[in-house]
C-alpha cells in the first residue's frame, strides 16, 4: 500500500485493517457503514484496529487522528461521516485526540467509484483545504478513510496537510483494495 504514494507525498505509515475485495464480505460491511446507516459500526471496527495498535505499540508515533470529510451536502443526505466513526474508534482505543473538523471538503465531488486512476485524481486534487493550521503544526497526523483504492483522495488530504505544517501524515483505513 505504501508504493501508492512513492513518488507522489511522504507518507510515514499506510495501515489497513482489512482487505478489499470486490463482492467478498468487506464490501458489503463498507455497503452497510457508508449506505445503511450503521455509523457504530465505523466506531466498533476503529476501536478493535486501535487496540491491536496500542499492542504494537504503534500508537506512539502518532499525535493525533484527522478523518477524511465528506462535503456537507453529502453528510447532511447521510446523516454521518463513516470516516468519523472510524476515527473516533481509533482515537478512543489509542487515547489519542480526534479532529474532525480541521479538514474541509470544499466542493462535493462526485463518486469516485467507478473512475480511473486519473480521473479519480482530477475529481479530488484542490477539494480539501485546512480550517485549523494550529491543530496540525508540528503534529504526527493519523489520517482516517473507510477505504484506499487508488490512493488518491487520501493523497490530495495528505498534501493539504503537509502544507499546514504537521511533521508527517500517516494513513490508516478500514480497508485497502
Amino acid at each position: 500500500m505504501q508504493r501508492r504514494f512513492w513518488g507522489k507525498v511522504p507518507v510515514r505509515f499506510v495501515l489497513s485493517y482489512l482487505h478489499f475485495k470486490p463482492k467478498g464480505r468487506v464490501q458489503r460491511l463498507l455497503h452497510q457503514l457508508k449506505y445503511k446507516g450503521a455509523s457504530d459500526l465505523g466506531a466498533h471496527l476503529g476501536k478493535r484496529y486501535g487496540a491491536v495498535l496500542v499492542d504494537h505499540q504503534l500508537h506512539e508515533q502518532f499525535d493525533i487522528v484527522i478523518p477524511v470529510p465528506l462535503h456537507k451536502q453529502k453528510q447532511k443526505k447521510r446523516g454521518y461521516n463513516q470516516s468519523d466513526s472510524f476515527a473516533e474508534g481509533l482515537g478512543a482505543s489509542m487515547q489519542i485526540p480526534v479532529h474532525v473538523s480541521v479538514l474541509k471538503r470544499t466542493l462535493n465531488t462526485t463518486s469516485q467509484t467507478s473512475k480511473s486512476r486519473l480521473d479519480r485524481w482530477q475529481n479530488v486534487e484542490q477539494v480539501f483545504q485546512v480550517r485549523e493550521q494550529n491543530a496540525v503544526k508540528g503534529k504526527r497526523v493519523l489520517l482516517a478513510d473507510d477505504v484506499m483504492t487508488t490512493g488518491a483522495t487520501l493523497e490530495a488530504c495528505v498534501k493539504v496537510l503537509l502544507n499546514s505544517g504537521c511533521t508527517e501524515v500517516s494513513v490508516i483505513t478500514i480497508a485497502a483494495a
